[in-house]
């Protein structure tokens, strides 16, 4: 019973955005490369010749991953009664599709294993942030690849489109070229799947890039920031001359008329100004006052 409740405890990480988005990840990347790598489409054409007993009204093309199409081939009748011509497709895209698929394996493969990480082994990943430092820089090269990755395989498949297009591939036959001889194409290549490929490519770039944030909130590299911007206000106090020159020596702290040493509110004018002039003396107006008056009458 206890191993089944650390278990389920230990997979609660799925469900915190750390987890959630590091499985999110490792479907979307099955996806990605399983629908480039796992690709095989054909198209047709057809050749009707003037001379109708040497037309071909279906030439099957067929092709797939990695779509070296160079080394495609087909067999197209001549309609001048010789043996049929045997045709290349144009373009090499193997470098952009199988450099896709890469990512997308890898992507597989570090996704499941950070995911075992978590489940796993979560207090080591969680010590000294060296697992979770690790893991951002990793997520951060993975993001750049697929970036990188998802814009040239978008580029190449626009390529492999045009290279597979009926349209474009009957301008390599020589009986097409005359008049008397009619081309057309029957089928299109379907290249859904390979669309679809694209598209969790890009999907997995805004799931990679987004991950960041939440791998880089485990670092502590955010505490440390926080730790050397808090010291450099301290070192900005208050002036000293506060402290010193202004309130604390010569301010109120020493020469405050209003707080004498013998207490109560005792003004200096009482000492100063009227005991010269008016004879007030040291008492203020309970002593000086009226004796004052009575010396005068």
């Amino acid at each position: 019973i206890d191993v089944c409740l650390v278990a389920t405890g230990q997979f609660t990480i799925v469900k915190q955005p750390l987890g959630f988005i590091k499985l999110l990840e490792w479907i979307f990347a099955i996806f990605a490369f399983s629908t480039c790598g796992g690709y095989s489409g054909m198209f047709k054409m057809s050749v009707d010749c003037k001379n109708r007993s040497e037309s071909d009204l279906e030439i099957e093309v067929e092709f797939e991953y990695p779509f070296r199409l160079h080394q495609v081939y087909f067999d197209a009748p001549t309609c001048t009664g010789g043996n049929p011509q045997r045709l290349f497709l144009e373009g090499d895209y193997s470098s952009s599709a199988e450099f896709f698929v890469t990512i997308g394996v890898f992507s597989f493969l570090y996704s499941m294993a950070a995911l075992s990480v978590y489940v796993f082994i979560l207090d080591k990943y969680k010590e000294k942030n060296k697992g979770a430092q690790l893991d951002f820089i990793v997520t951060a090269v993975f993001t750049f690849m697929w970036l990188v990755s998802s814009s040239a395989w978008a580029k190449g498949l626009s390529n492999v489109k045009t290279a597979t297009d009926p349209d474009r591939v009957k301008t390599l036959i020589s009986a097409c070229d005359r008049e008397e001889n009619r081309c057309r194409e029957v089928a299109d290549p379907v290249v859904s799947g390979l669309n679809t490929s694209v598209a969790f490519g890009f999907c997995n770039l805004v799931l990679w890039a987004g991950n960041l944030w939440f791998v880089f909130k485990e670092t502590g590299w955010m505490a440390a920031f926080a730790g050397t911007y808090v010291p450099s206000q301290e070192k900005q106090p208050a002036p000293d001359s506060f402290g010193q020159d202004g309130y604390g020596q010569e301010g109120y702290g020493q020469q405050d008329p209003y707080a004498s040493s013998q207490g109560g509110y005792q003004p200096d004018y009482g000492q100063q100004s009227y005991n010269e002039g008016g004879d007030y003396n040291q008492g203020g107006y309970s002593q000086g006052g009226p004796t004052s008056f009575a010396n005068q009458m």
